[in-house]
């Protein structure tokens, strides 16, 4: 009986300790949706909230070092109807970013001293405070590193980590006020070079999301290439994609959980001097316009001159027309299952993209929608 009495025992503590540390269910990924308001009203009627769980307001603008909103008017109207989203969506994020690749300039004059990040962090926590909205997104094109016309200095290095710490004490502080949990988020590159000019181990501390800005990999030439893969081909020198950005990223500190793995709803294009569009390196007569997916799918991948083809080295399609030698690099929904199943297998927060209205029939946020949602 002792033996009997022995063994239940043992059997039952074996039970709670299993129930005890037994996982819980994993988060759902997010799904981060960039919504240009720069160019206007938008239309948030056409948004599809219940496919989202944050929408990034882009873009306020950095003015006499403060959060400006840049067009007043319509960025009121803006950020008043994407709140009433909520009805439709409780859980929805909304969350303003500030700077991007034009409006930028400003940043490295805006947290050179602690008085001025704390005036600048206090300027972002207002907008927050006035519109009942859920956080702020740094989009810093580049601290320490030239942009398109940025002002950049060695001191961005540790500024760029001290802006996170304010904007997180200042929207812990008015979490008292609130209760609610506020965000903390930055949208960064993934070439090697910007973690020269940033200490990501000390940044991510503050931060709930780092958005990888996977994409843009070939922008302007002298060479066109796949500009948002997901591996690289090897075909390439110094070749960018999105898995060694993430690669990079863990090696500087940051943990899986809070990668965001960017996609594309936009493809870039240009002439060739080649007729073979697989002779590297690919070099280019000119830059040319692609559009959105929504344009490419339906009038693109719909024309007999435009053939597609798979890179399976780089998990990434692209279009080529013979006669015009025109390459056209752009993600579809065969690349974002790719990159849905790979931030799944990597543990990784979930996904955002640029832009949502790049793609109004939706064709990759469903595609995102049925690998992760």
């Amino acid at each position: 009986m002792l033996r009997i009495s022995l063994l239940f025992s043992i059997l039952s503590i074996t039970l709670l300790l299993s129930m005890a540390f037994k996982p819980g269910p994993k988060t759902k990924p997010v799904v981060i949706a960039y919504v240009g308001g720069f160019r206007g009203l938008i239309n948030t009627d056409l948004i599809a909230v219940e496919k989202l769980t944050h929408i990034n307001y882009a873009f306020v603008d950095v003015r006499k070092n403060r959060a400006w909103l840049h067009n007043l008017a319509t960025d009121t109207t803006n950020l008043k109807n994407l709140y009433n989203l909520k009805v439709r969506n409780p859980d929805l994020k909304i969350l303003i970013s500030i700077g991007g690749w034009a409006w930028s300039e400003n940043f490295s004059d805006a947290v050179l001293s602690d008085t001025a990040r704390v005036a600048f962090a206090a300027s972002a926590v207002d907008i927050v405070r006035q519109y009942q909205l859920d956080g702020v997104d740094i989009d810093w094109e580049y601290p320490g590193m030239k942009g398109e016309d940025n002002v950049f200095r060695p001191e961005d290095r540790e500024n760029f980590t001290l802006l996170f710490k304010s904007l997180r004490e200042q929207l812990n502080s008015l979490k008292q006020q609130t209760g609610k949990n506020y965000y903390v988020t930055t949208a960064l590159p993934g070439f090697s070079g910007i973690f020269t000019h940033t200490d990501m181990g000390q940044a991510q501390q503050y931060l709930d999301y780092i958005n990888v800005m996977s994409y843009d990999h070939f922008t302007g030439g002298p060479l066109a290439g796949h500009h948002t893969n997901l591996y690289a081909t090897d075909k390439v020198e110094n070749e960018q994609s999105g898995d060694n950005a993430v690669k990079l990223y863990k090696q500087a500190g940051v943990p899986a959980e809070k990668l965001v793995l960017g996609i594309a709803f936009y493809g870039r294009a240009w002439q060739l001097q080649s007729d073979d569009p697989e002779l590297h390196p690919r070099k280019i007569v000119k830059v040319e316009r692609a559009g959105g997916y929504t344009f490419i799918k339906d009038s693109l991948l719909t024309n007999p001159v435009y053939k597609r083809h798979w890179d399976r080295n780089a998990r990434a399609p692209y279009l080529y027309n013979a006669s015009l030698k025109r390459f056209v690099s752009y993600d579809d929904e065969q690349s974002v299952k790719e990159k849905c199943r790979y931030v799944r297998r990597k543990d990784m927060a979930g996904v955002m993209f640029w832009e949502y209205f790049n793609d109004p029939n939706m064709y990759l946020l469903n595609a995102i929608n049925r690998e992760l949602r």
